[in-house]
């Protein structure tokens, strides 16, 4: 132990509770942030197994189909 914290074993005491806080919120923040990581994971594969089933259903992935702009604006127009 140094001279200092031998001398003042209070500021030692208390640093050692902030380093404590400190830590605590730390592993809080790691956990929201792996669950966040989890769902953002679950709603991409969620996204990819929809999209696949979308290319299902159009014929030849939709490619070689001459779009026109006109026919994809709503009925409103």
């Amino acid at each position: 132990m140094s001279n200092s914290a031998m001398e003042h074993p209070q500021d030692t005491e208390q640093r050692l509770i902030e380093l404590e806080i400190k830590a605590s919120f730390t592993e809080d923040l790691l956990d929201q942030l792996n669950q966040t990581v989890f769902r953002q994971q679950q709603q991409i594969d969620a996204l990819l197994r929809e999209m696949a089933q979308l290319r299902q259903q159009v014929p030849d992935g939709g490619a070689g189909q001459v779009r026109n702009l006109r026919d994809e604006l709503p009925p409103h127009y």
